[in-house]
């Protein structure tokens, strides 16, 4: 693994990190491979009680790497479906995984590190971190993640940033859901801990079983959804909105729109 880091301590809590931090941990094609690797490793070993996904750095995920974004508007039809089904089987793989999965922000999150939040089953963030679906000024939609932020927020709170790529403090995040409490940096640890604790006193079975369950009861993301945003994020990489955001940004200039 080169783009995250995996600890697992004696209690069976594992520290899942994302490790790019040149990148800001980007997703990048590599670390979406790896995350979705790590999700299959861990769901199916019997010591992990416990996953707590956090990251190295200053940033916790400031989203799509934008070289590999670009890559898909170069690339053929074919390639850039299945580079955006890899996106979305990473983040299915996150979102189902049979164990509590305990979010750490110690940072900023951005597009795609909002949807990393969104398939936490908790998560608690630092109080001085930024957040935004930013991805509608680069030409582009929040798609693989939208159905986990919607999930997770409700469609009238995500309605609220999901279109707008406005940014928005920790504060606002615990009212939108997607943060569960926000506190100082020196609190958080001991914040993470408070949620994990919980669960080493539960049967592990039965925590897989309940978490099947509340998905199972909640909102659908199954294969028909999955698809979809498969199929608008496709869309939205062949729009020529797309091609002029992207190239806005890597050249340093305002976007038509702007």
């Amino acid at each position: 693994m080169e783009t995250i880091r995996i600890e697992v301590d004696g209690r069976g809590v594992a520290r899942l990190d994302l490790a790019r931090v040149e990148k800001h941990n980007a997703l990048s094609a590599q670390m979406i491979s790896e995350l979705t690797s790590a999700a299959e490793r861990l769901g199916r070993d019997p010591a992990v009680r416990v996953v707590v996904l956090g990251a190295q750095g200053e940033t916790f995920c400031a989203g799509g790497d934008l070289g590999w974004m670009r890559e898909q508007m170069a690339a053929d039809g074919a390639t850039r479906a299945r580079e955006a089904t890899k996106l979305a089987m990473m983040l299915r793989a996150l979102n189902e995984l049979p164990k509590p999965l305990i979010g750490r922000v110690q940072g900023n999150a951005f597009g795609g590190g909002v949807g990393m939040m969104s398939v936490c089953d908790v998560a608690i963030g630092v109080d001085r971190a930024r957040f935004g679906l930013t991805e509608t000024r680069l030409g582009l939609i929040p798609a693989t993640i939208g159905p986990y932020v919607l999930a997770r927020m409700g469609e009238a709170m995500a309605r609220r940033v999901f279109m707008s790529a406005r940014l928005f403090g920790a504060a606002e995040a615990v009212q939108l859901g997607l943060l569960a409490a926000a506190v100082p940096a020196e609190a958080l640890d001991a914040a993470v801990e408070a949620e994990v604790t919980p669960y080493l006193s539960c049967a592990p079975g039965a925590v897989a079983r309940a978490k099947r369950l509340a998905r199972a009861l909640g909102p659908r993301i199954d294969d028909a959804a999955i698809a979809t945003s498969i199929e608008a994020l496709v869309a939205t990489w062949e729009d020529p909105e797309a091609a002029e955001g992207i190239g806005a940004f890597f050249a340093k200039r305002k976007p038509a729109w702007g």
